[in-house]
């Protein structure tokens, strides 16, 4: 029987407590175990990334192999979220290339498909940090976690490989010509939020810093986009902007406002133009 099935509708529904020390212990404990997925930021946050490796590893059966990793990982003194990820990920990266292709294979299909966000979190990052891969192959890959049911697998995401698109904006801003006009509202605001200037908890992107136009067709096609989801990155793209380049933003807000009258164009002009026109 599948280990979901076992787990109470009450704790597979909850909404997520406010505080850490709120959520509940049996909560915690499948979390660590990789059994549940978090339900909220709070959750999210909780996740005690170590004791969940050695859930995993225990789960994947594999034993002593990856006793090595295990060690390491106790012994490192990082506590920081954004850092302990991409410190996973980058261990299961160095175990995958000693392994044939078969196994390797084998591997990522269980971190990717797994049942825990944050096993799924360790995956993303597995592709953004492999040298191996081009800037198209990343962001191939990337995309089904852009597409992610859950939030903190999609923020996760663009953060795996925002220094490859930082490295290769052109190419990457070209590629995500195609994104921006997705079906899922998840791939459209994937594309957004990876090249917002500024963007939250990741490294700022210099050259869109100093000239934001090379970002343009993007914006351009998702300036009325119905899901709000999409229309609060594009704002937040644009207030990023608006801190070097604020004549540039208002131009642009006001060309919008011309040219269309929806309901969604003027939420994001709002939410936009909120720090420009309140000074």
């Amino acid at each position: 029987m599948d280990a979901e099935t076992l787990i109470p509708d009450i704790i597979l529904h909850r909404k997520g407590a406010r505080k850490i020390e709120d959520i509940p212990p049996e909560v915690a404990s499948l979390l660590n175990e990789g059994k549940l997925e978090s339900a909220n930021l709070t959750e999210w946050l909780a996740v005690d990334h170590r004791a969940l490796l050695h859930a995993v590893v225990l789960e994947l059966s594999l034993g002593q192999e990856a006793g090595p990793m295990l060690r390491r990982m106790d012994a490192c003194s990082e506590r920081k979220i954004m850092k302990v990820i991409p410190a996973i990920a980058g261990e299961w990266l160095a175990w995958l290339k000693g392994k044939d292709a078969a196994e390797r294979s084998s591997l990522c299909e269980a971190l990717a498909g797994h049942r825990s966000d944050s096993v799924r979190c360790w995956a993303a990052y597995i592709i953004g940090l492999d040298a191996q891969l081009s800037l198209e192959q990343k962001l191939a890959g990337i995309k089904p976690y852009a597409a992610d049911p859950h939030f903190g697998v999609r923020e996760i995401a663009w953060m795996a490989v925002r220094e490859p698109i930082i490295r290769e904006l052109n190419a990457a801003l070209a590629c995500f010509e195609g994104w921006v006009t997705d079906a899922d509202a998840n791939i459209r605001r994937f594309a957004i939020e990876a090249t917002r200037p500024v963007g939250v908890w990741a490294k700022h992107i210099a050259a869109l810093k100093v000239e934001p136009a090379p970002a343009l067709p993007l914006l351009e096609a998702v300036c009325s986009d119905p899901a709000k989801y999409v229309q609060d990155s594009v704002s937040n793209w644009l207030n990023d902007a608006g801190k070097t380049n604020p004549d540039w933003v208002l131009h642009l807000c006001r060309r919008w406002q011309e040219q269309s009258e929806s309901k969604q164009t003027k939420r994001i002009v709002t939410r936009a133009t909120r720090n420009l026109l309140s000074k």
